[in-house]
């Protein structure tokens, strides 16, 4: 049997299986998907230029390969690259971003080892991130070194106007890291960098799915000068939901213009993010009625210096807004005790300045931030006021920090030194040092061996100190919590394998969780008890078509992380701190099958430790312990002109599980959506 005899029976077989298993789906939404289709791209193509060029991928077998080896990595206050870097950073390219089965960045961050994302809503609506075992309140977000950590609740962090379309890469540090993401940065932090498109282009992406499920994606980039670029994209998606109350509106919209002035940069960005949707016991089994109806306007100026003595300069600004209905509007029979939802407003206002100096010892970086973050609410705050609607309550906080980080590089050393000076007016007797050291050692071409030492702070959210309600009780008095860790680890990269492993402990000091003694009991927030953790992480990512030529682009990606806490819950029940993941393990493959068809396959692996209460009649009833569980999710990708046809599958063998108690999970979800690039 020939080669190309042997790929066209794969072909055919492959074609054979995904018929059987999808046909009872392949009728649905055919009618809306063709009109929207035709109704989005003429509307959309109006406002492009007609002369827009082409920059489409390649319709062969696969993405086109980058390297990351001169790409600027945020893994210190100095400008490193990636081979420079003196601790491990797990990226996520754009190249992922593409080929990956997923709708969302909490999607794309979960086929990552070392993140645990806890759900209540699919495709984006709602989830936690946790990294080593911390809560999601713990976990640092930024765009483009913006932070954006929700200071009302750690739910609505990734509340941040950006599509997948826009991302350019997602950097993952592991661990204390307050040095670089500020106080918030507990456990670890993610910076989303997305892209500055240098050449006009459009892009349109229509899908549909099971459970009434729609998107709509626009992307357009153009440039009116050499020394400018601007992009504008927007998108909408919704669903019926895979559960009662579990429908969803999503509605982003994100401006990025970029100028280059001589020996500067300045980059201006502006985004919207609005989410409506029911949330099923998203905070309690007793109300499965809940709705929440949020909304966040973010804008930030950013300024770049050239030279050897270097300034950046950021201001930034987040507002939040979210209604809570504990019972969704049209709920029959609700209470007479239950008056009103609860109304929330926040506000982060943060100018920072990092600058750093190149001299003949290395690369001296130094700066600070200055960050306010206040709220106006129903319910939560400190001090009463009298607005005349619905905000009764306001608290007010400013976060100040100054830094000072030195990084020695040579051809076998890099070694990055740094301390962080924390002061916040609300917790004024908590103001501390926070230092930091990271080393690596490259002694041969393509091996990095790895050890640091970090500490870092969180200060307590809004929610922590002031949320009561019927089923939690806020505590004014609960203080920031810490965090410090010893890594080592060691990396080795050539053309056909990247492959590292890490081992640490990490230390948690006044940890905030929220607890119970007895399942009828409300949860309180508190500064539960100090944890030790240790554990280990491996990842090896796979070029095989570099070894045999007849593979081509496929690629197979494997990691697995292990944790372990020696401090159990004792009497309390633990909502969030004691629940982590002891295991997780994912593999991905991707791999063309004949011309412009490729597919991706992404499998997942995770045992949780801890129990949750479980609910009957919407009463509580009994612990019941997590239960490990594997899902298995698939994309199908046809590239052909500048058309990409493609056909994703969620929990292909439709797997029951929950990432938190009470909240099932998505069973399988079939989706479908064709993109039209560069017109």
């Amino acid at each position: 049997m020939t080669k190309k005899q042997f790929q066209s029976k794969q072909a055919y077989r492959f074609r054979r299986f995904i018929r059987k298993r999808f046909a009872v789906f392949n009728s649905l939404h055919r009618q809306v998907t063709i009109g929207v289709v035709t109704g989005a791209i003429l509307t959309f193509a109006a406002v492009t230029e007609s002369s827009a060029q082409t920059n489409v991928i390649s319709v062969h077998d696969s993405l086109p390969e980058r390297t990351l080896d001169e790409v600027l990595i945020t893994s210190s206050k100095a400008e490193l690259t990636f081979g420079q870097m003196a601790k491990i950073v797990s990226v996520i390219t754009r190249d992922d971003i593409e080929r990956q089965p997923v709708q969302s960045v909490q999607d794309l961050l979960k086929n990552s080892a070392g993140i645990d994302i806890r759900q209540r809503g699919a495709n984006g609506v709602l989830a936690g991130i946790s990294v080593r075992g911390g809560t999601f309140e713990q976990t640092a977000v930024l765009l483009n070194g913006a932070n954006l950590t929700n200071p009302q609740t750690g739910h609505y962090t990734l509340d941040i106007p950006v599509n997948l379309s826009d991302i350019k890469r997602i950097e993952i540090i592991e661990g204390p890291t307050s040095l670089l993401y500020g106080a918030g940065a507990l456990s670890g932090g993610i910076n989303i960098v997305t892209k500055k498109d240098a050449q006009t282009d459009a892009t349109v992406a229509l899908e549909g799915g099971m459970q009434n499920l729609f998107n709509v994606n626009a992307r357009t980039a153009f440039s009116f000068t050499p020394s400018s670029s601007h992009s504008l994209s927007a998108s909408y998606s919704s669903s019926d939901g895979y559960i009662a109350n579990s429908d969803y509106e999503i509605i982003n919209a994100l401006l990025q213009n970029n100028f280059r002035l001589d020996d500067a940069r300045l980059d201006f960005q502006f985004g919207i993010n609005d989410k409506k949707y029911g949330a099923n016991t998203f905070y309690s089994a007793s109300y499965p009625n809940q709705y929440d109806d949020t909304r966040s306007f973010f804008g930030a100026i950013r300024g770049e210096t050239a030279g050897k003595l270097k300034f950046s300069p950021q201001l930034y600004w987040n507002r939040h807004y979210d209604i809570f209905h504990l019972f969704r509007p049209g709920t029959a029979d609700i209470p007479a005790w239950y008056t009103s939802p609860n109304y929330h407003r926040t506000d982060v206002l943060g100018l920072n300045l990092n600058s750093q100096y190149r001299w003949a010892a290395g690369i001296t970086g130094f700066g600070g931030e200055i960050r306010n973050e206040g709220i106006v609410s129903s319910n939560l705050g400190i001090d009463s006021i009298f607005d005349g609607g619905q905000y009764k309550f306001t608290a007010n906080r400013t976060n100040i920090s100054a830094f000072i980080e030195h990084s020695y590089i040579s051809d076998l050393f890099t070694v990055s030194t740094g301390l962080l000076i924390n002061h916040n007016t609300a917790f004024r007797r908590d103001n501390c040092l926070f230092p930091s050291i990271n080393t690596a050692f490259r002694p041969i071409g393509n091996v990095k061996i790895f050890a640091s030492w970090n500490r870092a702070v969180r200060m307590p959210t809004f929610t922590d100190l002031y949320y009561t309600g019927a089923t939690h009780e806020g505590n004014s008095d609960v203080r920031p919590e810490r965090s410090e860790s010893l890594d080592l680890g060691a990396k080795y990269e050539n053309e056909f394998i990247n492959m590292s492993f890490t081992v640490y402990y990490m230390k948690g000091t006044r940890l905030i969780d929220w607890v119970k003694q007895k399942p009828d009991d409300k949860w309180q927030s508190c500064n539960l008890t100090d944890l030790d953790k240790r554990g280990i992480e491996a990842n090896a990512s796979l070029r095989l078509g570099k070894i045999v030529p007849f593979f081509g682009a496929t690629r197979f990606n494997i990691g697995y992380a292990f944790m372990n806490q020696d401090k159990d819950a004792g009497d309390w029940i633990s909502n969030y701190v004691l629940d982590y993941l002891r295991h997780k393990a994912i593999i991905g493959l991707s791999h063309p099958i004949y011309k412009g068809l490729s597919a991706n396959w992404q499998f997942r692996w995770q045992d949780r430790v801890g129990s949750y209460t479980r609910y009957e009649a919407l009463k509580p009833a009994y612990e019941d312990e997590y239960k490990p569980f594997s899902l298995l999710d698939a994309k199908l990708n046809w590239k052909f002109d500048r058309f990409d046809v493609y056909l994703l599958a969620n929990n292909l063998f439709d797997v029951a599980y929950y990432d938190l108690g009470n909240i099932p999970q998505p069973l399988f979800w079939l989706m479908w959506g064709v993109a039209i690039q560069g017109f």
